[in-house]
Formats: C-alpha cells, structure tokens, sequence
C-alpha cells in the first residue's frame, strides 16, 4: 500500500518509532537558517529527534561548530541528515561547501542522506553516486523509510 502524504503524516503522528531510525541532523547553509528551525519543529512534532546546527543558536567559530556537527552526523544513533537545499545565493536547490562535506561525512558513515528538494547540479554525480535520496519538498520519502 502507497499512503499519500497526509496519510503517512497521520501514520508518523500516531506511532511512536521504537526503531532505530529515529534520529536526524538537519544540514544547510546559515542562508536558510530559519526554514531549517521551522523544519526542525515540524520534524519534532512528528516524533523524530531532531539535531539543528548549534550556530544556529551559540555564537561559535567555524572550526568548533563544524566539529561539533560532523560529530552528530556521524554518531551511531543517527539515522540519517536531511539537508534543507532550498534556493539560496540565486542558485536553487543550493548546496554550500561545508554542506556538502557533511554529506560526504554522512556517506562515509553508511548514514541515508536525504535533500528536501532536488538536486543541486554542480554536484550531481556524486550526490548521484552516493545514493542521495531527494523528497522534491515533501517529507514523504523520510517519513516512510523510517516508518
């Protein structure tokens, strides 16, 4: 059975996981830092712990908030990263350097990488490569796989 998008958000609401695919660091540049908040608290409403860059909210240099994130990417109880890669800078589906490195870290590590939307062109055949999961901007495809 295929449920559409309000039946596996309805799904997600009423079962509590109890599986190991509950954990998720959301990635994405400073550019988009207030979709990625808004995103967290969605995610959050639907049962998943969620992990949100701490520079979002401490004022920490690049070389520790960069540590700080890797290290939750690629601890064990992580499932997976979902990167927020809406438009930034004129470029859609924008995927910044240090975004990017998260991803490769996150590949290493045997963790799933989703993108919110699709991919972003100067780096598809990697992204492709490493079996990047786009969700074209519904939760769906996350929601399933972890259901």
């Amino acid at each position: 059975m295929d449920l559409d998008e309000d039946e596996t958000l309805y799904t997600r609401k009423l079962i509590q996981p109890v599986n190991d695919k509950n954990r998720i660091v959301l990635c994405g540049s400073k550019k988009v830092q207030e979709d990625i908040i808004r995103l967290a608290k969605l995610l959050k409403s639907l049962h998943f712990e969620v992990i949100v860059p701490k520079e979002f909210f401490d004022d920490l240099d690049k070389y520790i908030a960069t540590k700080e994130h890797i290290s939750q990417i690629i601890d064990d109880k992580t499932y997976a990263i979902l990167v927020v890669n809406n438009k930034a800078y004129d470029k859609d589906n924008y995927i910044g350097a240090n975004t990017f490195a998260e991803i490769a870290f996150a590949f290493y590590y045997n963790k799933k990488v989703y993108l919110l939307n699709d991919i972003y062109k100067p780096y598809k055949e990697e992204l492709d490569g490493w079996n990047v999961k786009c969700c074209n901007g519904k939760l769906n495809r996350l929601i399933k796989d972890t259901l």
